[in-house]
């Protein structure tokens, strides 16, 4: 069986979440040595041991994280929004979470060569974002 370890002090973690300043967050957590919370740690490794893993949509006015399981294939992926997607799915056009934190935009990513397209068989990674493309006919 596969098992982690995560450390966590309970008063260090209640004395964290009295503080509402983010900067005055962070410079607390830096005098420890900590770049995140233990809480935060603590429900990364519990989601990934239980299999889950995220991927994003998004558009000009909403960014959505969506849960599946660890192997989901694209088609799976876009049925969890609604099953006509996963019914109908043509393609997912792809980046990850971290080509936009480098880039900065989807323009930037695409003039990169960071935008993929991605068929059925596609397993969607931890931290994707995807735009599905489908086709509904009745």
């Amino acid at each position: 069986e596969k098992s982690e370890v995560v450390v966590i002090c309970g008063k260090f973690e209640a004395d964290l979440s009295e503080i509402t300043d983010e900067a005055e967050r962070k410079e607390f957590m830096e005098s420890v040595g900590l770049k995140e919370s233990g809480l935060t740690v603590l429900a990364r490794q519990v989601y990934h041991l239980m299999g889950l893993r995220t991927f994003f949509t998004g558009g000009a006015d909403e960014c959505r994280a969506w849960t599946i399981h660890a192997g989901d294939k694209a088609p799976q992926a876009a049925g969890v929004i609604h099953t006509d997607f996963e019914k109908g799915f043509i393609k997912a056009e792809a980046y990850t979470v971290d080509d936009l934190r480098q880039y900065g935009s989807e323009e930037k990513i695409k003039e990169a060569g960071k935008y993929r397209t991605e068929g059925k068989e596609y397993v969607v990674q931890d931290g994707d974002v995807l735009f599905f493309k489908f086709n509904v006919t009745k």
